[in-house]
């Protein structure tokens, strides 16, 4: 574990150490309850390092002594000033003359201006952003507390504005709602301030530490959005580490049986129960040994507590894949989501993906619908069966038959029985048979007598699917079982009789551990399915333990290239597991972090139910428009437009769950040989 150890933020007090003479820049000659207006020099300028868009100010009331308020601006760009019209025409006069004019106020130019003209035509405005107040509460003990907003403004003449720097700076940017101690020993370091591309000024300062609360991400939902190569990937990566730092520090090492009324965090902000973290590698980069971060990927790190999987059969790997003869519910489900993607509305296919394989209640007790579930059940795995699915040892098809149909289907006769079992390829047969014949006499007189057909709906869908024929006496023919007789299909089946992915994941999460799956191998429908079917799978036990009054720890999802799975913006399903995660995931303790390179590619309703936000550089106009939505983005629209891809990597605005404003930050590089 890093150890970041500092002075108490806390110690810092704000009145005192804020009101430095030697960082003031300027006088405010605006004010309102959203904007400033600041008069500043280029003298002031120069003694603070600048004031870079972005920069945190300070503005102090300095009449009476009982205001015990100072406000919170953020310098966005330039204003006007009355006087400016006349300042630019007297350059205009000079520069038509030949003069030379350059040169700060004070300095020893060889300028061609009086002192007094060139101290007049160094004052400038900039325009600010009221970011809040800090302000001290009366009690037992004085307080300093920070609002998001201003109960009240004095004329603008009544303060005076000076640059945050040092301790007073990391107090602003550390700044929480509610109880949480910033700093404390359960926080850590994510990366530093940074206001600007250029750090002409920023390379002589101290670095000034920006700290992430575990509580601002676990069971929360966290933003990342940035063009290829902007540091995504090792911002995920950093959170992950601080994730499992904060999980060895859990007071409790396993969940209890009953239910639990501990509190979800301790007063410093470890979790009570152990963390679980799963991501979705898409590209393969924290699965396995990569250069971008010195051969060294998160599996590594934590190597003695990750389990991977993957769609490959490959060294050290699990198998993400599904018995679809043994876990016919699971692969059924698969085959079902593969179809709706690839296949759209064709009749037979929408029949087929319609039908029921959950076994009945009265299974044991009803001995007509235990048969015709069986035979419904054979007629699917034949169909597997036909599409070349490899079918594990020993296994075939158990139902009854018909004593009227089985001498008829062929001369030696079939014998289905749920005690003399017969091959897949009899079985078959067996099915084929009935369907073609399914308008004969036999069929017709047991409707007639029974009032029901023989075949339920279920079953006449399986049988076309089988036999590749729509209706009896085979007339139209369509590809039946061959749509499913696919290699991406079938990469998802394995013959072994391994648990299922699906419930072992779920446990390991429950330990506390690390799952990633990767997915760097898969098709795009391949990933979907195992991403759609793992978050399910983990969701609905969160949900079954919730409803039991069980206790849940903390699961974290991560998602690498986000856009490849989530619903689309205009996607308005709230039931697809995606946008269920984003609207109940907190009660279930369930947090998502996604990774993506636009904003537009990603759900409303994702967007609108996430609380943590890291942008990079976005390219375009239509990205902009959609982030300044959110929060106080708007404020750094231009910088996010503006990108150097030589130093801007990891350069981003901040916005975490407890605190109240945006941070622009330079976050630190992943390195696990710490």
């Amino acid at each position: 574990m890093i150890d970041y150890k500092l002075k108490s933020i806390l110690d810092v007090d704000l009145f005192e150490k804020g009101k430095d003479e030697g960082k003031f820049v300027g006088h405010l000659f605006y004010l309102d309850y959203e904007k400033a207006s600041l008069l500043v020099s280029d003298a002031w300028k120069h003694k603070v390092h600048g004031i870079p868009q972005g920069a945190f100010l300070l503005a102090f009331y300095k009449g009476e002594s009982d205001v015990h308020e100072v406000l919170l601006l953020r310098a966005l760009g330039q204003t006007k000033l009355p006087t400016d019209n006349n300042v630019v025409a007297s350059m205009i006069d000079y520069y038509k003359q030949g003069d030379d004019i350059s040169g700060r106020a004070g300095s020893n130019s060889e300028s061609k201006l009086d002192d007094f003209t060139r101290y007049e035509f160094s004052f400038s405005g900039l325009d600010c952003r009221v970011l809040g107040a800090f302000y001290k509460v009366d009690g037992e003990v004085v307080k300093e507390e920070f609002g998001a907003d201003i109960e009240n403004f004095y004329s603008a003449n009544n303060y005076r504005v000076y640059k945050a720097t040092g301790d007073v700076l990391r107090k602003v940017v550390n700044q929480r709602d509610g109880d949480v101690i910033p700093g404390n020993e359960n926080e850590f370091r994510i990366g530093r301030v940074r206001y600007s591309s250029s750090r002409r000024f920023q390379s002589v300062e101290n670095d000034i530490d920006v700290f992430i609360s575990p509580q601002d991400f676990v069971g929360k939902r966290t933003a990342l959005f940035g063009m290829t190569r902007t540091g995504k990937s090792n911002t995920v990566k950093k959170i992950i580490e601080a994730t499992e730092e904060i999980s060895k520090k859990s007071a409790s090492s396993s969940l209890p049986a009953s239910s639990d009324d501990s509190p979800a965090f301790t007063p410093l902000g470890a979790p009570q129960f152990k963390l679980g973290q799963i991501i979705f590698d898409v590209n393969g980069e924290y699965a396995n040994p990569n250069l971008q971060d010195e051969g060294t990927a998160i599996y590594e790190l934590y190597s003695n507590k990750v389990t991977r999987y993957s769609v490959m059969e490959k060294h050290g790997f699990k198998v993400l894949k599904v018995n679809f003869f043994r876990d016919v519910e699971n692969g059924f489900e698969l085959i079902r989501n593969y179809l709706s993607q690839r296949e759209g509305s064709v009749d037979y296919v929408t029949n087929f993906s319609a039908v029921n394989l959950v076994k009945p209640e009265n299974y044991s007790s009803d001995q007509s619908a235990k048969t015709r579930y069986d035979r419904k059940l054979a007629c699917y795995l034949c169909c597997l069966y036909r599409a070349g699915f490899r079918v594990p040892r020993g296994l075939k098809p158990s139902f009854m038959g018909s004593k009227d149909i089985n001498s008829r289907v062929t001369e030696s006769g079939i014998f289905p029985d749920t005690k003399v079992k017969i091959d897949f390829e009899e079985a078959c047969t067996w099915f084929e048979w009935v369907w073609e014949n399914y308008e004969d006499e036999f069929f017709v007189k047991y409707k007639d007598n029974k009032g029901r057909e023989w075949a339920d709906d279920d079953l006449k869908s399986l049988m076309v699917f089988l036999s590749t024929f729509k209706k009896p006496s085979k007339g139209a023919q369509v590809s039946g079982y061959r749509k499913i007789r696919t290699a991406e299909l079938h990469s998802l089946h394995t013959n072994t009789s391994d648990d299922s992915f699906e419930v072992e994941i779920p446990k390991l999460l429950r330990e506390g551990n690390i799952v990633i799956i990767d997915l760097s191998q898969g098709s795009p429908i391949v990933q979907t399915l195992f991403s759609e079917r793992i978050c399910k799978a983990i969701f609905n036990n969160a949900m079954g333990r919730f409803v039991k009054n069980l206790p849940n720890n903390f699961i974290q999802f991560y998602f690498e290239e986000a856009h490849n799975l989530f619903p689309k913006k205009e996607d308005k399903d709230l039931s697809q597991i995606y946008n269920r995660l984003a609207k109940e995931g907190a009660k279930l303790h369930l947090g998502m972090t996604y990774a993506t390179q636009e904003v537009s590619s990603i759900s409303s309703n994702i967007l609108k139910n996430t609380q943590n936000w890291f942008i990079a550089h976005l390219n375009n106009e239509d990205e902009l428009k959609e982030l300044r939505k959110y929060y106080d983005f708007s404020d750094f629209i231009s910088s996010i437009l503006r990108f150097s891809a030589g130093n801007d990597k990891g350069f981003v605005r901040m916005k975490t769950y407890t605190n109240p404003f945006v941070v622009p930050i330079q976050i630190d590089k992943f390195l696990a040989d710490k």
